[in-house]
């Protein structure tokens, strides 16, 4: 049977089949050697699996909202005023709750770094 552009055999596509089976069951890896294991998160990892990381929200200390924003906007964005630094969140994808949390923030501040517009929204959602 002529299978095209396929790289792979049927015998190694079947033993491909074969070697996910166990994983896709049991939801956890089945491998013996601890190495091929992906690794687990570690303490300091920002809480991912509750949504984006925004202020006001469980979870969203200073430093956390600060490394999101810093993540996402760079060095390159400041010094700005919450409007510009809205539109580069919109423009580089960023959550809405955190795009609508910088657009609540007062018009005609300027913010110079991450550090002071991260402070400034954990101080105002805190509130």
């Amino acid at each position: 049977m002529q299978r095209g552009s396929d790289r792979l055999s049927r015998h190694r596509d079947d033993e491909m089949k074969h070697e996910l089976q166990g994983l896709l069951r049991s939801g956890h890896p089945t491998r013996s050697e601890e190495w091929h294991d992906p690794e687990p998160t570690a303490d300091d990892d920002p809480a991912v699996w509750g949504g984006p990381v925004a202020p006001g929200r469980a979870g969203a200390s200073l430093e956390t909202v600060r490394l999101e924003l810093a993540r996402i906007l760079g060095r390159s964005s400041f010094p700005a005023t919450s409007l510009e630094l809205a539109g580069t969140l919109r423009r580089k994808n960023a959550p809405d709750v955190l795009v609508e949390a910088v657009e609540r923030l007062p018009r005609n501040e300027s913010y110079a770094t991450v550090q002071e517009l991260a402070r400034t929204l954990t101080r105002r959602e805190g509130a």
